[in-house]
């Protein structure tokens, strides 16, 4: 069963619901720069009143070791996802996390042995962005990585999670814009149709 991840979370209330409709993963974005940017004070509140099952990720990009430490303590995160440019060495130092790839093409692809994690996060490429542009790329080129768990990302929504998933066979799928009314705010209803289309492949 293709597993799902609802990323980018601002409000207690969108991160309940989403919970609520049974996705596996819930993401928070600790990149200042991003629009989908929480504050670590307000991210502990919000996920302080959800569900244990549902497994927490934080969102850095290249952010201090001990920053990154502080904050998974601190709000109880259950995984990180790297979304800059850390090194195999950087991410070495931590445990249980998911690199995220930009991907142009296959090529893009060429880095990712060298992490030793179990979890990579494919994105599509944008230049400038470091991810959550709605933008998607060749699904396809994710079936290329054959010894990691990935997590599909970049342009999804109800209407094409099911061609996706057929084109990438991932692990799991990742969706923020795809899910929003404004950046940060998730609209129930396109929550609920997403999770509706993931599920009813496996109907």
């Amino acid at each position: 069963m293709v597993e799902i991840k609802f990323c980018g979370f601002t409000d207690e209330k969108d991160a309940l619901q989403a919970c609520s409709l049974g996705i596996d993963f819930i993401g928070f974005n600790f990149v200042k720069e991003s629009k989908r940017f929480v504050s670590p004070e307000k991210a502990k509140e919000i996920i302080s009143a959800l569900p244990e099952r549902v497994k927490k990720v934080g969102v850095f990009a290249d952010e201090p070791v001990q920053r990154v430490n502080f904050i998974k303590r601190y709000c109880g995160l259950d995984m990180l996802q790297f979304h800059g440019f850390e090194t195999p060495e950087y991410c070495s130092q931590f445990r249980n996390y998911i690199k995220a790839f930009r991907v142009k093409d296959a090529d893009s692809l060429e880095a990712v042995s060298k992490y030793g994690t179990e979890y990579v996060l494919l994105d599509t490429f944008v230049e400038d962005k470091l991810g959550g542009t709605g933008k998607r790329f060749n699904w396809a080129i994710a079936k290329e990585v054959l010894d990691k768990k990935v997590f599909l990302a970049g342009g999804l929504n109800y209407n094409n999670v099911a061609q996706a998933i057929e084109e990438s066979k991932p692990f799991a799928v990742d969706v923020a814009s795809g899910i929003e009314s404004a950046a940060g705010r998730k609209d129930l209803d396109l929550m609920r149709k997403f999770v509706e289309a993931v599920k009813g492949i496996e109907a």
